[in-house]
């Protein structure tokens, strides 16, 4: 049996990157799957191509973040699973980051996962039904270079969220997990090279010769591995927030 079947899914920041890859493998497995995201055009067409119902969301306004829980259970009746996977990934550090910089990256990185986990355990617990949600975190969750210090800031914030809330709800049997995933190759990746990093065309192949694995981190491969988490198959699993990635946190050469 597939893994996620007759479940029903939600995927905030689904039309693009990690998240696209969650809502194909999500389908793929059987769910019901609904994806938010901030352009049409983009969340649209994923949607026409997987079967996928496509709702249009600026996650950054807590309002539209538990929205996005009320119009999939408009739709569906119920919600199974969530993932939240929308990021912003805008360069600040320490010394030159702005209050609204630091805000935009709170509200994308931290509050809209906190608020539609809100809508979600609301509806399980009202149904007095299991469910799943997994949190894209970062492995900057860490400590983070010094170029991402309001993203390390609200990805710790999440790791944190993210055992609390699964502490909070385990005898609901909502379990909910976290991936800290590294360096990843996606089309959002590629706009960030070039914007602040003057990145070249080659640069995929510079960065993943550069990995011990030799390649950067794979959608497909994360997506997969959401998947898992969000199925049966992850068994007891709750309050585990997962480095996915090839940097070994801890070790020293």
């Amino acid at each position: 049996m597939a893994l996620l079947q007759d479940k029903v899914v939600l995927v905030n920041g689904g039309s693009q990157g990690v998240g696209a890859g969650i809502v194909r493998a999500a389908v793929r497995e059987g769910a019901t799957v609904v994806l938010t995201g901030r352009r049409a055009e983009v969340g649209e067409k994923l949607a026409a191509d997987t079967g996928a119902l496509f709702l249009r969301a600026d996650l950054a306004d807590p309002a539209q973040a538990r929205d996005s829980v009320v119009r999939t259970l408009d739709a569906h009746g119920r919600i199974d699973c969530l993932v939240n996977a929308a990021g912003l990934t805008s360069r600040g550090s320490l010394l030159d980051t702005t209050p609204e910089l630091f805000d935009q990256h709170m509200a994308i990185n931290l509050r809209a996962p906190f608020f539609s986990m809100q809508a979600a355990v609301a509806d399980m617990k009202a149904r007095r039904a299991p469910g799943t949600i997994v949190n894209i975190i970062s492995n900057c969750a860490h400590g983070g270079p010094p170029f991402l210090a309001p993203y390390s800031a609200a990805k710790a914030g999440l790791a944190g969220l993210t055992r609390n809330a699964a502490h909070a709800h385990r005898w609901d049997r909502i379990r909910i997990n976290g991936l800290n995933i590294g360096w990843t190759d996606t089309e959002g990746e590629d706009a960030v090279q070039r914007a602040f990093h003057d990145a070249g065309d080659d640069w995929r192949e510079k960065a993943a010769a550069a990995q011990p694995m030799g390649k950067l981190g794979q959608v497909d491969e994360i997506a997969d591995f959401v998947v898992l988490l969000l199925s049966d198959r992850s068994g007891v699993v709750t309050g585990s927030v997962i480095d996915w990635d090839q940097i070994v946190f801890g070790g020293m050469d």
